[in-house]
């Protein structure tokens, strides 16, 4: 086989090969997602979140996290922190709500967010992070570990950030339902087949103290459903009664069985549909 053949096999062989993995321009979007399969950052154009301002309900929630926030986004050190309680609560909203509040306000802040099962990836989506000119908050949705799940140990490490440290450019937020982000029979678990119970459970429970930040959210009581579902008819500018609106939203909370932040806006989209408003 001369030159020329081994040549031409060569470049067949480079055109069949998948260009390497690259990331998204990381100045030009506001938001990225993490692809743990190929390694690499997607950009999102448009993140969907509400304005800060239409959460209702939450207001000290709603200060310790921005106040947080615009430290980091100022260059101030920050805590990681833990969004924590009832599902529907507005955990996750309020995350995207307080960074589209620091893009408002003129600050080059990235939202990146990472799966749960991925968090094995974070140490390497941190190094990538840590070696571009820009703030980047690193957000997980839904966090909570079960019995065999090992991948709390690489947060727990990274959340300290070992020798290096945690990169200055670099918070970390999360989201859960558990505040100590294991259910509690996993810990009883834990406890009764350790050979010593005790340390076992408090390996896992101590990764919820590594979040600097805790931020704890409650069932809203009928009051504050109703002033949510207010505030949303104003901020969508919905044309309905008041009266109407509020027996319709204690109709709709009564057949959903809850009362939460996530079931005022389910209402809205319903209520809106009905009027004929696009949201």
């Amino acid at each position: 086989m001369d030159n020329q053949q081994l040549e031409r096999i060569a470049c067949a062989l480079e055109r069949l090969a998948p260009e390497p993995a690259k990331s998204d321009d990381m100045a030009s979007f506001e938001g990225y997602i993490w692809h743990s399969k190929d390694a690499i950052l997607r950009g999102i154009r448009q993140i969907q979140r509400l304005p800060l301002e239409t959460l209702i309900g939450i207001d000290q929630q709603k200060h310790q996290l921005i106040e947080n926030s615009r430290a980091f986004a100022t260059g101030l050190r920050a805590n990681n922190a833990l969004l924590w309680g009832a599902r529907g609560t507005g955990k996750s909203s309020l995350v995207k709500s307080v960074h589209g509040q620091l893009v408002k306000e003129g600050f080059s802040i990235a939202l990146v967010e990472i799966q749960r099962e991925d968090l094995s990836d974070l140490p390497l989506l941190m190094d990538r992070l840590s070696q571009i000119d820009r703030r980047f908050m690193i957000y997980c949705d839904d966090l909570a570990f079960e019995h065999d799940d090992i991948s709390y140990k690489s947060l727990k490490a990274v959340l300290e950030g070992g020798l290096s440290g945690r990169p200055e450019n670099i918070v970390f937020y999360a989201t859960s339902n558990r505040r100590h982000l294991m259910s509690r029979q996993m810990i009883e678990n834990e406890r009764g087949s350790a050979i010593n119970p005790s340390e076992a459970a408090e390996e896992k429970i101590s990764l919820s103290d590594r979040f600097g930040l805790w931020i704890g959210f409650h069932s809203v009581d009928q009051d504050n459903f109703l002033a949510m579902v207010s505030g949303y008819v104003s901020y969508y500018n919905i044309p309905a009664e008041q009266e109407y609106v509020r027996s319709e939203a204690l109709k709709w909370a009564m057949a959903r069985g809850n009362r939460s932040g996530r079931t005022a806006h389910q209402f809205i989209v319903h209520l809106a549909m009905e009027f004929k408003v696009s949201i």
